[in-house]
Protein backbone atom coordinates (compact mmCIF):
# COMPACT_ATOMS: atom_id res chain seq x y z
CA UNK A 1 0.00 0.00 0.00
CA UNK A 2 2.55 2.59 0.82
CA UNK A 3 4.17 1.58 -2.71
CA UNK A 4 1.45 2.63 -4.42
CA UNK A 5 1.15 5.84 -2.70
CA UNK A 6 4.40 6.31 -3.57
CA UNK A 7 3.76 5.61 -7.35
CA UNK A 8 0.74 8.24 -7.25
CA UNK A 9 2.91 10.83 -5.46
CA UNK A 10 5.74 10.55 -8.00
CA UNK A 11 3.70 11.76 -11.06
CA UNK A 12 1.86 14.66 -9.09
CA UNK A 13 5.25 15.75 -7.55
CA UNK A 14 6.42 15.58 -11.34
CA UNK A 15 3.71 17.95 -12.73
CA UNK A 16 4.26 20.16 -10.24
CA UNK A 17 8.16 20.56 -10.72
CA UNK A 18 7.01 21.16 -13.98
CA UNK A 19 4.66 23.93 -13.89
CA UNK A 20 6.68 26.02 -11.38
CA UNK A 21 10.22 25.36 -13.81
CA UNK A 22 7.59 26.77 -16.45
CA UNK A 23 5.77 29.55 -15.18
CA UNK A 24 9.95 30.99 -13.95
CA UNK A 25 10.92 30.23 -17.25
CA UNK A 26 8.10 31.97 -18.98
CA UNK A 27 7.70 34.86 -16.12
CA UNK A 28 11.59 35.68 -16.88
CA UNK A 29 10.91 36.23 -20.12
CA UNK A 30 7.90 37.99 -20.19
CA UNK A 31 7.30 39.54 -16.79
CA UNK A 32 7.95 42.78 -15.13
CA UNK A 33 10.79 42.52 -13.75
CA UNK A 34 10.99 45.27 -11.14
CA UNK A 35 8.41 46.95 -13.12
CA UNK A 36 10.22 47.67 -16.83
CA UNK A 37 7.82 45.28 -19.03
CA UNK A 38 3.81 45.82 -18.22
CA UNK A 39 2.98 42.18 -19.84
CA UNK A 40 -0.55 43.77 -20.70
CA UNK A 41 -2.57 40.21 -21.05
CA UNK A 42 -4.43 40.40 -18.38
CA UNK A 43 -7.80 37.73 -19.36
CA UNK A 44 -10.76 39.33 -17.55
CA UNK A 45 -14.09 40.13 -17.86
CA UNK A 46 -12.83 43.59 -19.70
CA UNK A 47 -10.57 41.71 -22.37
CA UNK A 48 -7.65 42.79 -22.96
CA UNK A 49 -7.99 46.95 -24.12
CA UNK A 50 -8.36 48.96 -21.03
CA UNK A 51 -7.50 52.65 -22.56
CA UNK A 52 -8.86 54.32 -25.35
CA UNK A 53 -6.60 56.93 -26.20
CA UNK A 54 -8.33 60.54 -25.23
CA UNK A 55 -10.44 59.68 -28.15
CA UNK A 56 -14.11 59.29 -26.94
CA UNK A 57 -14.04 62.97 -28.00
CA UNK A 58 -14.01 62.37 -31.63
CA UNK A 59 -17.49 60.28 -31.89
CA UNK A 60 -19.45 63.69 -32.46
CA UNK A 61 -22.32 61.68 -30.60
CA UNK A 62 -22.41 59.19 -33.57
CA UNK A 63 -23.89 56.40 -32.55
CA UNK A 64 -21.92 53.19 -32.14
CA UNK A 65 -21.64 49.46 -31.54
CA UNK A 66 -22.21 47.94 -28.17
CA UNK A 67 -18.06 47.18 -27.99
CA UNK A 68 -17.41 50.57 -28.09
CA UNK A 69 -16.92 52.59 -24.55
CA UNK A 70 -20.26 54.17 -25.24
CA UNK A 71 -21.71 51.97 -27.60
CA UNK A 72 -24.98 51.10 -27.76
CA UNK A 73 -25.98 49.28 -30.98
CA UNK A 74 -26.51 45.52 -29.93
CA UNK A 75 -26.28 42.88 -32.38
CA UNK A 76 -29.91 41.45 -33.96
CA UNK A 77 -30.00 37.37 -35.25
CA UNK A 78 -27.52 36.79 -37.57
CA UNK A 79 -27.84 34.55 -40.98
CA UNK A 80 -25.41 33.79 -43.32
CA UNK A 81 -22.40 35.07 -41.64
CA UNK A 82 -20.93 31.45 -40.62
CA UNK A 83 -17.90 31.86 -43.48
CA UNK A 84 -16.59 35.13 -42.00
CA UNK A 85 -16.34 33.53 -38.37
CA UNK A 86 -13.54 30.82 -38.92
CA UNK A 87 -9.92 30.43 -40.52
CA UNK A 88 -11.60 30.39 -44.15
CA UNK A 89 -13.35 34.38 -43.48
CA UNK A 90 -12.51 36.92 -45.38
CA UNK A 91 -13.86 40.26 -42.75
CA UNK A 92 -12.58 41.34 -39.83
CA UNK A 93 -13.07 38.05 -37.23
CA UNK A 94 -13.48 39.78 -34.19
CA UNK A 95 -15.78 42.65 -35.31
CA UNK A 96 -17.86 39.99 -37.14
CA UNK A 97 -17.73 37.75 -33.71
CA UNK A 98 -18.78 40.81 -31.57
CA UNK A 99 -21.84 41.28 -33.95
CA UNK A 100 -22.84 37.47 -34.42
CA UNK A 101 -26.39 36.12 -33.06
CA UNK A 102 -26.76 32.57 -34.22
CA UNK A 103 -30.10 32.33 -35.89
CA UNK A 104 -31.21 29.33 -33.97
CA UNK A 105 -30.64 31.40 -30.51
CA UNK A 106 -33.37 32.23 -28.12
CA UNK A 107 -31.96 33.81 -24.96
CA UNK A 108 -34.60 32.44 -22.82
CA UNK A 109 -34.79 29.20 -24.22
CA UNK A 110 -31.47 28.61 -24.56
CA UNK A 111 -29.51 25.70 -23.44
CA UNK A 112 -26.51 27.07 -20.87
CA UNK A 113 -23.02 25.97 -22.25
CA UNK A 114 -20.78 24.76 -20.17
CA UNK A 115 -16.74 25.72 -20.53
CA UNK A 116 -14.07 24.29 -18.46
CA UNK A 117 -10.81 26.06 -17.98
CA UNK A 118 -7.48 23.88 -17.65
CA UNK A 119 -5.02 24.87 -15.10
CA UNK A 120 -7.78 27.06 -13.07
CA UNK A 121 -10.04 30.19 -13.21
CA UNK A 122 -7.96 31.94 -11.23
CA UNK A 123 -5.07 32.53 -13.98
CA UNK A 124 -7.64 34.38 -15.49
CA UNK A 125 -9.42 36.22 -12.72
CA UNK A 126 -12.61 34.67 -13.42
CA UNK A 127 -15.13 33.77 -11.14
CA UNK A 128 -17.56 29.89 -11.65
CA UNK A 129 -20.97 30.75 -12.65
CA UNK A 130 -22.11 33.03 -15.42
CA UNK A 131 -21.74 36.63 -14.13
CA UNK A 132 -18.67 36.82 -16.84
CA UNK A 133 -21.31 36.32 -19.59
CA UNK A 134 -23.85 38.68 -18.71
CA UNK A 135 -22.52 41.62 -20.65
CA UNK A 136 -23.08 39.84 -23.81
CA UNK A 137 -25.41 39.80 -26.95
CA UNK A 138 -25.11 35.68 -26.85
CA UNK A 139 -25.09 35.21 -22.74
CA UNK A 140 -26.16 31.41 -21.95
CA UNK A 141 -23.04 29.97 -21.10
CA UNK A 142 -21.26 29.34 -17.56
CA UNK A 143 -17.80 28.63 -16.16
CA UNK A 144 -17.00 25.24 -14.33
CA UNK A 145 -14.43 25.39 -12.12
CA UNK A 146 -14.05 21.75 -11.25
CA UNK A 147 -12.06 20.22 -13.84
CA UNK A 148 -12.32 16.89 -12.74
CA UNK A 149 -15.64 16.89 -14.33
CA UNK A 150 -14.79 17.19 -18.06
CA UNK A 151 -17.34 14.86 -19.47
CA UNK A 152 -20.20 17.26 -19.08
CA UNK A 153 -18.73 20.42 -20.36
CA UNK A 154 -19.60 22.00 -23.73
CA UNK A 155 -15.82 23.37 -24.03
CA UNK A 156 -12.66 23.76 -22.40
CA UNK A 157 -9.93 26.44 -22.90
CA UNK A 158 -6.41 25.00 -22.96
CA UNK A 159 -3.56 27.60 -21.73
CA UNK A 160 -0.25 26.41 -21.13
CA UNK A 161 1.66 24.53 -19.44
CA UNK A 162 0.39 21.77 -20.44
CA UNK A 163 0.98 18.06 -18.59
CA UNK A 164 -2.05 15.54 -18.17
CA UNK A 165 -5.03 16.06 -20.05
CA UNK A 166 -8.33 13.99 -19.31
CA UNK A 167 -8.44 10.79 -20.21
CA UNK A 168 -12.00 10.73 -21.09
CA UNK A 169 -13.08 12.86 -23.91
CA UNK A 170 -16.67 13.85 -24.74
CA UNK A 171 -15.92 13.96 -28.66
CA UNK A 172 -18.71 16.87 -29.05
CA UNK A 173 -16.50 19.18 -26.59
CA UNK A 174 -14.69 21.83 -28.54
CA UNK A 175 -11.20 21.84 -26.98
CA UNK A 176 -9.63 25.52 -27.66
CA UNK A 177 -5.79 26.22 -27.61
CA UNK A 178 -4.91 29.24 -25.92
CA UNK A 179 -1.59 30.74 -26.63
CA UNK A 180 -0.35 34.67 -25.80
CA UNK A 181 3.03 34.27 -26.26
CA UNK A 182 5.21 33.81 -29.76
CA UNK A 183 5.67 30.91 -30.98
CA UNK A 184 9.65 30.43 -30.11
CA UNK A 185 8.93 31.11 -26.04
CA UNK A 186 5.82 28.83 -26.24
CA UNK A 187 5.88 24.90 -25.49
CA UNK A 188 5.98 22.90 -28.08
CA UNK A 189 2.79 21.35 -29.73
CA UNK A 190 4.38 18.40 -31.74
CA UNK A 191 2.35 16.18 -29.59
CA UNK A 192 -0.70 17.67 -29.70
CA UNK A 193 -1.76 16.88 -33.34
CA UNK A 194 -5.40 16.17 -33.83
CA UNK A 195 -6.19 17.09 -30.33
CA UNK A 196 -7.31 21.02 -30.78
CA UNK A 197 -10.81 21.92 -32.31
CA UNK A 198 -10.36 25.53 -32.32
CA UNK A 199 -7.67 27.82 -31.39
CA UNK A 200 -7.76 31.38 -29.78
CA UNK A 201 -4.28 33.04 -30.44
CA UNK A 202 -3.04 37.19 -31.19
CA UNK A 203 -2.83 35.32 -35.04
CA UNK A 204 -5.62 36.65 -37.14
CA UNK A 205 -6.00 33.39 -38.50
CA UNK A 206 -6.82 31.76 -35.41
CA UNK A 207 -10.58 30.71 -35.16
CA UNK A 208 -11.11 33.40 -31.78
CA UNK A 209 -8.63 35.96 -32.19
CA UNK A 210 -7.21 37.06 -28.69
CA UNK A 211 -4.81 40.28 -29.50
CA UNK A 212 -3.06 42.48 -26.97
CA UNK A 213 -5.02 44.85 -28.32
CA UNK A 214 -7.44 45.88 -31.03
CA UNK A 215 -7.93 49.84 -32.73
CA UNK A 216 -11.47 49.87 -34.24
CA UNK A 217 -12.23 53.50 -36.15
CA UNK A 218 -15.71 55.31 -35.41
CA UNK A 219 -15.52 55.56 -38.80
CA UNK A 220 -13.28 53.74 -41.41
CA UNK A 221 -13.25 56.77 -43.73
CA UNK A 222 -12.21 58.72 -41.15
CA UNK A 223 -8.76 57.73 -40.12
CA UNK A 224 -7.02 61.08 -39.04
CA UNK A 225 -7.92 64.72 -37.73
CA UNK A 226 -6.24 67.61 -37.28
CA UNK A 227 -4.93 68.06 -33.82
CA UNK A 228 -4.52 71.31 -31.46
CA UNK A 229 -1.98 69.41 -28.99
CA UNK A 230 1.28 70.20 -29.62
CA UNK A 231 2.98 66.01 -28.56
CA UNK A 232 6.16 67.44 -28.77
CA UNK A 233 6.10 69.92 -26.48
CA UNK A 234 8.15 69.65 -23.12
CA UNK A 235 9.60 65.85 -24.58
CA UNK A 236 13.52 67.06 -23.66
CA UNK A 237 14.36 63.42 -24.61
CA UNK A 238 15.23 61.62 -27.63
CA UNK A 239 14.54 56.98 -27.26
CA UNK A 240 13.36 55.65 -24.01
CA UNK A 241 13.20 51.33 -23.90
CA UNK A 242 12.20 49.42 -21.18
CA UNK A 243 13.53 45.91 -21.01
CA UNK A 244 15.17 43.23 -19.12
CA UNK A 245 15.52 40.53 -21.40
CA UNK A 246 18.90 41.10 -23.35
CA UNK A 247 18.73 38.12 -24.97
CA UNK A 248 15.82 37.64 -27.10
CA UNK A 249 16.22 35.58 -30.18
CA UNK A 250 15.93 38.52 -32.67
CA UNK A 251 18.60 40.55 -31.49
CA UNK A 252 16.67 43.31 -30.42
CA UNK A 253 19.61 44.42 -27.78
CA UNK A 254 22.22 44.12 -30.17
CA UNK A 255 19.96 46.40 -32.69
CA UNK A 256 19.42 48.45 -29.96
CA UNK A 257 22.89 49.08 -29.07
CA UNK A 258 24.21 50.13 -32.70
CA UNK A 259 20.95 52.60 -32.78
CA UNK A 260 22.80 53.96 -29.49
CA UNK A 261 25.72 55.32 -31.19
CA UNK A 262 23.91 57.72 -33.49
CA UNK A 263 20.99 59.13 -31.54
CA UNK A 264 20.85 58.92 -27.42
CA UNK A 265 18.92 56.24 -26.69
CA UNK A 266 17.94 55.54 -22.62
CA UNK A 267 17.68 51.80 -21.34
CA UNK A 268 15.80 51.44 -18.21
CA UNK A 269 15.86 47.87 -16.72
CA UNK A 270 18.16 44.85 -16.47
CA UNK A 271 20.19 45.46 -19.75
CA UNK A 272 20.51 49.35 -19.13
CA UNK A 273 22.03 51.47 -16.64
CA UNK A 274 18.70 53.31 -15.60
CA UNK A 275 15.68 52.83 -13.26
CA UNK A 276 12.56 53.14 -12.95
CA UNK A 277 10.53 51.81 -9.40
CA UNK A 278 7.26 50.50 -10.81
CA UNK A 279 4.62 51.06 -14.12
CA UNK A 280 3.68 54.28 -12.52
CA UNK A 281 6.62 55.84 -12.20
CA UNK A 282 8.11 54.29 -15.67
CA UNK A 283 5.14 55.84 -17.54
CA UNK A 284 5.18 59.23 -16.18
CA UNK A 285 9.08 58.75 -17.02
CA UNK A 286 7.93 58.32 -21.18
CA UNK A 287 6.57 62.04 -20.99
CA UNK A 288 9.77 63.34 -21.42
CA UNK A 289 10.69 61.38 -24.58
CA UNK A 290 9.21 61.65 -28.01
CA UNK A 291 10.16 58.08 -29.68
CA UNK A 292 9.93 54.54 -27.61
CA UNK A 293 11.74 51.10 -29.02
CA UNK A 294 8.92 48.69 -28.70
CA UNK A 295 10.61 46.09 -29.17
CA UNK A 296 9.37 42.40 -29.31
CA UNK A 297 10.99 39.39 -28.17
CA UNK A 298 11.17 37.47 -31.32
CA UNK A 299 9.75 38.21 -35.28
CA UNK A 300 6.44 36.20 -35.73
CA UNK A 301 3.81 37.00 -37.84
CA UNK A 302 1.22 38.82 -35.86
CA UNK A 303 2.66 38.98 -32.48
CA UNK A 304 2.17 42.53 -31.32
CA UNK A 305 1.98 43.28 -27.99
CA UNK A 306 2.11 45.83 -25.36
CA UNK A 307 5.28 47.11 -25.92
CA UNK A 308 2.98 48.84 -29.01
CA UNK A 309 -0.19 49.74 -27.77
CA UNK A 310 0.47 50.09 -23.81
CA UNK A 311 4.07 51.49 -23.42
CA UNK A 312 3.79 53.58 -26.61
CA UNK A 313 0.55 54.75 -28.12
CA UNK A 314 -1.42 55.36 -24.39
CA UNK A 315 1.57 57.24 -23.33
CA UNK A 316 1.90 59.59 -26.64
CA UNK A 317 5.41 58.54 -27.49
CA UNK A 318 6.34 57.80 -31.37
CA UNK A 319 6.35 53.98 -31.29
CA UNK A 320 9.73 52.45 -33.28
CA UNK A 321 8.72 48.53 -33.59
CA UNK A 322 10.52 45.68 -34.49
CA UNK A 323 8.74 42.16 -34.35
CA UNK A 324 5.99 41.27 -36.82
CA UNK A 325 5.73 41.75 -40.47
CA UNK A 326 4.98 45.67 -41.55
CA UNK A 327 1.49 44.70 -42.66
CA UNK A 328 0.71 43.48 -39.39
CA UNK A 329 1.43 46.45 -37.71
CA UNK A 330 -0.47 48.08 -40.21
CA UNK A 331 -3.37 46.23 -39.63
CA UNK A 332 -3.37 46.26 -36.23
CA UNK A 333 -2.22 49.86 -35.18
CA UNK A 334 -4.11 53.24 -36.18
CA UNK A 335 -2.81 54.73 -39.23
CA UNK A 336 0.55 56.62 -39.57
CA UNK A 337 1.10 55.83 -35.97
CA UNK A 338 4.06 54.11 -35.95
CA UNK A 339 8.01 53.85 -37.50
CA UNK A 340 8.95 50.69 -38.83
CA UNK A 341 12.40 49.69 -37.52
CA UNK A 342 12.77 47.68 -40.83
CA UNK A 343 12.01 50.48 -43.44
CA UNK A 344 15.62 51.82 -42.84
CA UNK A 345 18.71 49.93 -44.34
CA UNK A 346 20.23 50.35 -40.75
CA UNK A 347 20.04 51.93 -37.52
CA UNK A 348 21.96 54.75 -38.23
CA UNK A 349 19.63 55.61 -41.52
CA UNK A 350 17.08 55.41 -38.92
CA UNK A 351 18.51 57.34 -35.70
CA UNK A 352 19.03 60.33 -39.14
CA UNK A 353 15.00 60.23 -39.62
CA UNK A 354 14.51 60.17 -35.92
CA UNK A 355 16.49 63.25 -36.03
CA UNK A 356 14.92 64.78 -38.81
CA UNK A 357 11.27 64.81 -36.74
CA UNK A 358 12.72 65.83 -33.69
CA UNK A 359 13.78 69.10 -35.10
CA UNK A 360 10.42 69.59 -37.00
CA UNK A 361 6.99 69.73 -34.44
CA UNK A 362 4.83 69.41 -37.70
CA UNK A 363 6.36 66.24 -38.92
CA UNK A 364 6.72 64.71 -34.94
CA UNK A 365 2.52 65.63 -34.76
CA UNK A 366 2.16 63.93 -37.58
CA UNK A 367 2.10 60.38 -36.25
CA UNK A 368 -0.58 61.80 -33.66
CA UNK A 369 -3.67 62.07 -36.41
CA UNK A 370 -4.99 59.03 -35.87
CA UNK A 371 -5.82 60.52 -32.20
CA UNK A 372 -9.87 60.88 -31.86
CA UNK A 373 -11.06 58.74 -34.45
CA UNK A 374 -11.22 55.29 -32.54
CA UNK A 375 -10.71 53.58 -29.74
CA UNK A 376 -8.95 50.47 -28.36
CA UNK A 377 -11.79 48.40 -28.14
CA UNK A 378 -12.55 45.48 -25.42
CA UNK A 379 -12.58 42.31 -27.24
CA UNK A 380 -14.93 40.41 -25.00
CA UNK A 381 -12.76 36.63 -26.03
CA UNK A 382 -15.69 35.41 -23.59
CA UNK A 383 -18.77 37.21 -25.31
CA UNK A 384 -17.32 35.74 -28.58
CA UNK A 385 -16.60 31.94 -27.45
CA UNK A 386 -20.25 31.34 -26.15
CA UNK A 387 -21.33 33.02 -29.21
CA UNK A 388 -19.26 30.55 -31.28
CA UNK A 389 -20.33 27.83 -29.00
CA UNK A 390 -23.93 28.38 -29.33
CA UNK A 391 -23.54 28.30 -33.36
CA UNK A 392 -24.37 25.69 -35.77
CA UNK A 393 -20.49 25.11 -36.85
CA UNK A 394 -19.43 21.35 -36.69
CA UNK A 395 -16.05 20.47 -35.00
CA UNK A 396 -12.95 20.50 -36.76
CA UNK A 397 -9.85 19.38 -35.95
CA UNK A 398 -5.68 20.75 -36.21
CA UNK A 399 -4.42 17.40 -37.75
CA UNK A 400 -1.02 19.12 -37.30
CA UNK A 401 -1.51 22.03 -34.82
CA UNK A 402 2.22 22.53 -34.20
CA UNK A 403 2.97 22.62 -37.75
CA UNK A 404 -0.13 25.99 -38.19
CA UNK A 405 1.79 27.18 -34.59
CA UNK A 406 5.33 27.24 -35.38
CA UNK A 407 5.89 25.89 -38.81
CA UNK A 408 7.49 27.55 -41.75
CA UNK A 409 6.82 30.99 -42.67
CA UNK A 410 5.31 32.05 -38.89
CA UNK A 411 8.37 33.29 -37.35
CA UNK A 412 12.19 34.85 -38.56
Amino acid sequence: RKFNKLLILIPLGAYFIFVILYTVTVTLENSSIDGYENVYAERNLNGHAKFNGNNTSGTNNQVLPWYFSNGTIRPNITSNKQNLLYVDGSGDRIIEQLMYVPNKYNAETAQMKKVSVYNGLSRWAQRAGSETFQVCPVAACTLIDDFADTVSVDAIVFEQPFFNFPINRNLNQVWILYLLESAPNSQSLVSYNNVFNWTATYRKDSDLVAPYAKWVYYDPQVTGKTQKTNYAKNKTKKVAWLVSNCDAINNRYEYAKKLQKHIPLDIYGECGRLRCRDEGECFKMLNDYKFYLSFENSNCRDYITEKLFRNALENNVVPIVLGARKEDYIRSAPKDSFIYAHDFNNPKDLARFLKKLDEDDDMYNSYFRWKGTGEFINTHFWCRLCALLHSTYSNKWYKDVNEWWSGPGVCD
